[in-house]
């Protein structure tokens, strides 16, 4: 039976894939499963699965703009990097959310979580690696699944988004310290006067380098978000479980908050004050 509507458009949908189809709503759907008989544990469960979704996303963004700036097509770059910053913000709402579940609610399924931990999130560590905060202590939580560690090693082994602009950089002609565009990719990016120094040569001169003048931007647009994100992730977490240790046997706020202290392009801070 073909139904008529909207100023006589067919709405027959019979014969074509559906919009439940095309995103396979069944299955998605379908993937919320509570284990506690507590009202507030499907709360928890959309939270996380959403917050994965996006992470998916901000995955898919981020390798095809590192891809881009190790090619100089700085422009398609500039969109996806935008795009990972306005994830970030909606992640930076989804607490607001789980805010609502109060610390007695979420006792209630505490005990039902096992030893399930945001701490095991393969996506969000990769992005972590790719934004440069490397740490070879965060590659334990995943050996228990290979290929889930195979993608989190990829990332880890990889130069990092930051490191890949400042190879950009010295491409442009900007002197960048040697050490910087030739070493061990799993350490961590150290501040240093000499990369200071090159971002300092574009920002006093803007119009002369104005797509690294950009770039610079769209970076601490980044970690911008990236900061509030992991704020409100600790606010959070305070709120609802106070300084309890996390179900994954860490200390909880206690290590959400020195991850605050995490700065990921020391340079482009620091030189604020020099300009």
């Amino acid at each position: 039976m073909t139904t008529t509507g909207f100023h006589g458009a067919q709405l027959d949908f019979s014969k074509d894939m559906s919009y439940g189809d095309y995103l396979q709503l069944d299955k998605i759907l379908a993937a919320q499963t509570p284990l506690s008989p507590d009202h507030n544990e499907m709360l928890f469960i959309v939270q996380h699965q959403t917050s994965e979704l996006w992470m998916k996303l901000m995955l898919h963004e981020l390798q095809a703009a590192v891809a881009h700036v190790a090619t100089d097509r700085l422009p398609e770059a500039f969109k996806m990097l935008a795009r990972v910053s306005r994830i970030m913000e909606q992640l930076v709402h989804a607490w607001d959310v789980l805010a609502t579940m109060t610390p007695p609610e979420y006792s209630a399924i505490r005990p039902y979580l096992a030893k399930s931990s945001g701490f095991q999130s393969a996506q969000y560590r990769r992005i972590e690696f790719m934004l440069g905060n490397k740490n070879a202590a965060m590659l334990k939580p995943h050996e228990h699944r290979p290929e889930l560690l195979a993608e989190v090693r990829a990332a880890y082994d990889a130069p990092s988004l930051y490191d890949q602009v400042l190879q950009l950089m010295a491409r442009r002609g900007i002197a960048v310290p040697a050490a910087h565009l030739s070493r061990d990719w799993t350490q961590p990016h150290a501040a240093d006067d000499g990369v200071k120094a090159a971002w300092l040569t574009v920002y006093r001169d803007p119009q002369a380098h104005w797509d690294l003048y950009q770039m610079g931007e769209e970076l601490v647009d980044l970690e911008d978000a990236f900061r509030l994100w992991r704020f409100r992730h600790v606010t959070t977490v305070e709120r609802v479980i106070g300084f309890k240790r996390g179900t994954g046997g860490t200390g909880g706020v206690s290590y959400l908050r020195k991850m605050l202290d995490v700065v990921l392009f020391p340079e482009l801070w620091s030189l604020r004050t020099e300009l």
